[in-house]
Parts: C-alpha cells; sequence; structure tokens
C-alpha cells in the first residue's frame, strides 16, 4: 500500500518537473519572441514613438510576470498551468504576428531602394553584315564607350572583348555617346557597337532610326547584376520633415518591374518639390524634348534632355539640378505598365479629364478609350490619360499636365483606405514597380507627414491632401543640327524668363528664398472666366531661339553675303558666279558653334537671269568676314531679304509622327 503511494508520488513528481520544464521552455521561446518583436517595433523609427515605447514597456512587465511565475516555488495546479500555457501560446502567437507583419512591411520598403541592378548589353552589327555570331569578328572595328562607369557602354562590353579576346585581332573605338557610335555604324564606319539591349527605345522616335530593328541584328547579349552605379543611393542627412526636392521618372516599359535597367527612363520627368511644413508642393513636367546643357556629356553641350537617361539617373539629375539651380533631394523611378496595377489596388482614381482621348493599352494591343469629364479611371483609363501625347494641341507639354492630374488623383484616393490588405497591396505594387533611392527611416517618416495631411483631409471633406501648385517651362520649337547624331531634330528650347519664374517658385517652396508679397488682387466668384495662373506661362515678350545657319543653296552670291553679315557668318566661295550648289556645313547648325567659315560651292557659270551686282565678285574664292555670333539665344530675327525662307521656327507642337525629323519642310514664301 504504502509503496503503491510512493510510486503515485514520484510519478506526480516527475509530471511536475516534466511541467516546470515545459513552462520553461515555453517561457524562453516566449521571452526570446517578445525581444525579437520589440526589436521589429524599435524599426518603426519615426512612427508613435510614445504609443511604441508604451507597449514595449507592456512586453516588458509580461517579461517579467512570465519569469516570476515561472520560478515560483509554490505548487502549480493543473487547471492554472494549463491556464499559463495557453497565456504563454497566445502571447507567442500575437509576439509572431507583429514581428512577421513588421518584417513583411520593412523588408518591403528596403526592397523599394535597390541596391543591385541586372543591367544588360548587347553587341549589335548591321542587318546586312554577314558577322553572325561573336567569333565571326575579325579584322573589325567595335565600338564601345569611353565613360568606364557605364555598366552597359563599357564595364560589361570590356568584359565581353576580354573574354573572347577581341582586341587581338579587332580595333576596339571609344564613343563619348551612343548617338555618335548608331551614326557611324549606319554609316560603315565602324562594324559594330555595345549598346544596352533594349536600344531601339532610344532610337525609334527618330526617323532615320524607326525601323532600327530591322536594320540592326544583335550577335551577343551578356547581363551583369551589378550595385546601382547611381552615387545618389543614399540620402543621407536629409530629413523628409523638412523641405525637399524629388525627380519622379516614368518608364514607358512593355514589361511590368525594373528588376533590369532600363534606358527608356527620360519619357517623362516631373519636378517636385514639397513643403511639409505648409503641406504645399510645387509640380513641373519637364518637356522630354528641352534643350538644355547635358551634364555628363564633355562640354556640357545642348541636346534634348531626354537623351540623358541613356547615361544613368545621376546623369539626368545632374542636368536637372544644373539648369534649375536646385538640389535633387530623392528619385523615384516608376513604371507606368505598373501604374495601372496601383490604380486597381487603389480602387480606381477621380480625374476630370481635359478631352476625349485613345491610346493602346498597357501590352501594346487593343485600344483604350476616355471621355471628357469627371469620373472614375481605372487602370488602364489612367493609363491612357497619363501616356497620350499625339491627340493633344501641345503634345508633350500637355501629357505631363495630364500626368499631374493622375499623381494628383493617386494621392488623393491613398485617404480612402483603410483596411491592412489594401495597404499591403499597395505597397507589393509599389515595390515592383518602383525604385528610389530613399532609405526605409525615410520612407517611415512620412507617417508623420500622412497624419498632418489626414487630418487637413478630415476638416474638409472634398479637400485636397496636398495643396499643388502646377508649373509650366515657356519656350519655342526649334529645328537644330544634332552634331551627335548628325540630323535635324526638333527641340524644345525654354524661354529663360519662364524658367526664372519657375526656380523662384520652387524656391519658395523650399523656404531658400522669401516670397513676394501680392499687393493688389481682384477676383468674382462669378467671374466664369477665371483661370487659376500657372507659374512659367507668362506672358513674355521674347521667345528665345537659336540662330541657325540656313540652306544657302540657290542663292546668289550677293543674297548669301548680305545673310552672312547680318548674322555673324563667315563665308567662303568657291566660283566666281551663279548659285550656291552646296554649302560645306548642314543647314540649321548653330551659328553660336561655327569655327572658321562656310564654304559656299557656286555653280560656276554665268547666267542671264544672274543679279548684276554678281559681277563684281570676279575672283575664284571670296570671303566675308562679319561680326562674330554670341553664345546666347535670341529673339527670332526677320530675314534680310523675305523672299528667301531660311531659320524656320517651328510651332511649339514637335512633329506628330515623329519626335525627330531629319530634313524639316521650308515654310511656303
Amino acid at each position: 500500500m504504502r509503496k503503491n503511494k510512493e510510486n503515485t508520488e514520484e510519478k506526480k513528481d516527475k509530471k511536475k518537473k516534466k511541467c516546470r520544464l515545459w513552462l520553461a521552455i515555453l517561457s524562453i521561446i516566449v521571452i526570446l519572441s517578445n525581444l525579437f518583436a520589440i526589436y521589429n517595433i524599435l524599426l518603426l523609427g519615426p512612427i508613435e514613438e510614445v504609443i511604441r515605447y508604451i507597449i514595449i514597456g507592456i512586453f516588458v512587465v509580461f517579461d517579467l510576470i512570465i519569469i516570476f511565475k515561472v520560478r515560483s516555488k509554490r505548487r502549480h495546479k493543473e487547471k492554472k498551468v494549463r491556464l499559463l500555457t495557453f497565456f504563454l501560446i497566445l502571447y507567442l502567437i500575437i509576439n509572431c504576428a507583429i514581428s512577421g507583419l513588421i518584417m513583411y512591411a520593412y523588408g518591403t520598403l528596403s526592397s523599394i531602394n535597390r541596391d543591385t541592378v541586372t543591367y544588360s548589353s548587347s553587341l549589335i552589327v548591321p542587318s546586312s553584315s554577314e558577322i553572325e555570331d561573336v567569333k565571326d569578328l575579325k579584322d573589325n572595328t567595335i565600338g564601345i564607350l569611353s565613360d568606364e562607369s557605364s555598366p552597359e557602354g563599357n564595364i560589361i562590353p570590356n568584359e565581353v572583348i576580354d573574354e573572347n579576346k577581341l582586341k587581338d585581332d579587332n580595333e576596339i573605338v571609344e564613343y563619348e555617346d551612343y548617338f555618335t557610335a548608331m551614326a557611324d555604324l549606319y554609316e560603315g564606319e565602324v562594324d559594330s557597337i555595345f549598346v544596352p539591349t533594349d536600344y531601339p527605345s532610344m532610337f525609334t522616335s527618330m526617323e532615320t532610326y524607326q525601323n532600327i530593328s530591322e536594320d540592326t541584328k544583335i550577335i551577343l547579349t551578356q547581363e551583369k547584376k551589378m550595385r546601382k552605379t547611381s552615387s545618389r543611393n543614399s540620402s543621407a542627412g536629409k530629413s523628409v520633415t523638412e523641405p525637399f526636392t524629388i525627380l519622379l521618372m516614368g518608364v514607358d516599359s512593355a514589361e511590368e518591374g525594373l528588376s533590369k535597367n532600363t534606358v527608356a527612363n527620360g519619357d517623362s520627368l516631373i519636378l517636385v518639390t514639397f513643403n511639409p511644413n505648409t503641406l504645399n508642393a510645387t509640380m513641373l513636367s519637364i518637356p522630354r524634348d528641352s534643350y538644355v546643357p547635358i551634364a555628363c556629356w564633355s562640354g556640357n553641350p545642348e541636346n534634348k534632355i531626354t537623351h540623358a537617361a541613356a547615361y544613368g539617373t545621376d546623369c539626368m539629375m545632374d542636368t536637372i539640378e544644373n539648369y534649375f539651380d536646385v538640389t535633387i533631394d530623392y528619385y523615384a523611378k516608376i513604371n507606368f505598365k505598373g501604374l495601372v496595377s496601383l490604380v486597381d489596388t487603389l480602387g480606381g482614381i477621380t480625374v476630370e479629364v481635359p478631352q476625349d482621348l485613345c491610346t493602346d493599352n498597357s501590352n501594346r494591343e487593343g485600344q483604350v478609350c476616355i471621355n471628357a469629364g469627371v469620373q472614375t479611371l481605372n487602370g488602364e483609363q489612367a493609363l491612357v490619360l497619363a501616356r497620350n501625347r499625339k491627340q493633344l494641341a501641345a503634345g508633350d507639354l500637355d501629357r505631363g499636365l495630364n500626368q499631374q492630374l493622375v499623381i494628383e488623383g493617386i494621392l488623393n484616393k491613398v485617404k480612402d483606405m483603410k483596411s491592412i490588405n489594401q495597404v499591403m497591396d499597395v505597397l507589393n505594387t509599389v515595390t515592383n514597380n518602383l525604385d528610389t533611392n530613399f532609405t526605409e527611416q525615410q520612407i517611415l517618416s512620412f507617417y508623420d507627414i500622412a497624419k498632418d495631411i489626414m487630418n487637413n483631409s478630415l476638416q474638409k471633406d472634398d479637400a485636397d491632401l496636398i495643396n499643388i501648385e502646377q508649373l509650366y517651362l515657356d519656350g519655342t520649337g526649334q529645328m537644330i543640327y544634332d552634331e551627335r547624331s548628325r540630323m535635324v531634330l526638333w527641340d524644345y528650347v525654354p524661354n529663360t524668363a519662364s524658367r526664372d519664374d519657375i526656380v523662384k517658385a520652387m524656391k519658395v517652396n523650399l523656404e531658400q528664398e522669401e516670397p513676394e508679397m501680392i499687393k493688389e488682387f481682384s477676383f468674382s466668384i462669378n467671374d466664369e472666366d477665371y483661370e487659376k495662373t500657372v507659374t512659367g506661362t507668362g506672358p513674355y515678350k521674347t521667345a528665345f531661339t537659336y540662330d541657325l545657319l540656313p540652306d544657302f543653296t540657290g542663292d546668289s552670291m550677293s543674297q548669301a553675303e548680305s545673310y552672312a553679315n547680318a548674322h555673324g557668318i563667315r563665308v567662303t566661295f568657291k566660283g566666281n558666279s551663279g548659285y550656291v550648289v552646296s554649302q560645306s556645313l548642314p543647314a540649321n547648325k548653330r551659328i553660336d558653334l561655327i569655327s572658321g567659315s562656310v564654304v559656299l560651292t557656286l555653280s560656276g557659270g554665268t547666267s542671264s537671269t544672274e543679279p548684276e551686282d554678281d559681277s563684281s565678285n570676279s575672283n575664284d574664292s571670296t570671303t566675308t568676314n562679319p561680326t562674330p555670333p554670341t553664345n546666347e539665344p535670341t529673339e527670332p530675327e526677320e530675314p534680310t531679304e523675305p523672299e528667301v525662307p531660311v531659320n524656320p521656327i517651328e510651332p511649339v507642337v514637335p512633329p506628330e509622327d515623329n519626335d525627330i525629323v531629319e530634313e524639316p519642310e521650308q515654310p511656303d514664301e
């Protein structure tokens, strides 16, 4: 009887020891999970510091209670043990849920700032070339970029050259830019060149290269995953709680996602300044054809700003910074195709569409159309508004304003997000289609700004989340000979007075300059014609353009001399009579870039229709020495002889079918 009792007691003791051991192990697991949860909560940085520390304090108290309960020498009744076990397991689940949610969100934010990107470079040759493989390259010339920091133009090409020992039997030619290299390939000056794999997106807008995919063929493609070449990967020291500047770059890609580098990131450029103290923002859509100095090209020559995109984010940002005299703190590269998913995830956006528009869908297949008026757009419809420019009166200029409407619609829709699932869906969409240099902590710092914005919107149901001031870069369209591509391009020459007004507005919003107080203002709510003033639209008295070299073909010697003297051009004639049959420099070349004289070749024979004053030029070669031209854009001048069409100034709207043309049509006399 006693023995059975002892056995029973022994079994109870063993059971108690196992129970204590189980509780001890479970408690350790719970405490460790709790410490991990606290670590994740601390990662949230600027978000609700007081609340976060209260939660951490509660966790610490619970941990102390758990330790006290487990170490207690008092006997634990089976019912209490079960209750304590249930509490520990529930506490463990809560810790894991908190940690998992924060880790997922934080990891998502981390992936937006991509440390590495896959770069792809291809070696191309003319389609007619007998070269089919890199092994066929022998006694050929191969073009690469001279910029040693360029992954697609130099780093990957040199790896291919070394791996295949191409230097042994071929000549390597270095270029400063892709456009000169492509021009040489088409003209047969070089046999093959290395370019980014998606090179058609760089060139198809040019008339000469409309069929570049058929005109050329790829004989080798090599990819390399490496750290982003941009030196702007970190914005340490800059807080989003102070006024900042961000550049939005749109990528019109046929594929969703931004895991691979793309050179087509100059399709849409929106420069935004934001003041978190006033919740005011300025938004400037920069026309892709803006004729500005390119920062990463030797000598900073003027060219289309979109061409800077092919040379990396730094080149684009430096170009914009130099021209607008502002520091760009952050950038965000956005895939247009991802815009469809984002808008759909938000449940659509409400926008006032300015006119009826139609364009291809995100897969570039069937057409999608939208009508004018206030309406809720789904993703595909929002893409029509953001992408379409051929149906707009001012082309890319109006498209930029429409893109601003889409951005405003997205920002205003954010305030309607209420479920955690929708927030996570938005994060997933943004992660796949956005690349930025914002750090995780900087992104989290937007929480306080978002609170202020939400409080502002609650005061008035229909209030916009942010007061956005639209800016507009005024300018004049002009056909200018491009030294690199060796063709005449349609360029948008900005008005410097408009630029100055824009810079002033941005610096005021950034609190770098004091605003000018408006002393007089008249406005009637009954005035139906009242329109909100857009900074940068003027009116301006002067249109800024460049003096361009005309096509002298068909001119008499006296006509050519007269124009040359009036515009500071030095000309030399070959022949002693007749009309100009050729000239040494191309028409539409900027006069201020001409060094030396322009050689004009005359027909050489006398003609009964030749003006009498031509007879005074009896020498075989005659030179005029006018006053040298200036290097600044000038107000367009009337030609000295109106019957001769020279220096045509195109309208602001670029050619509808092509952004770039080789030979502009001369206006009727």
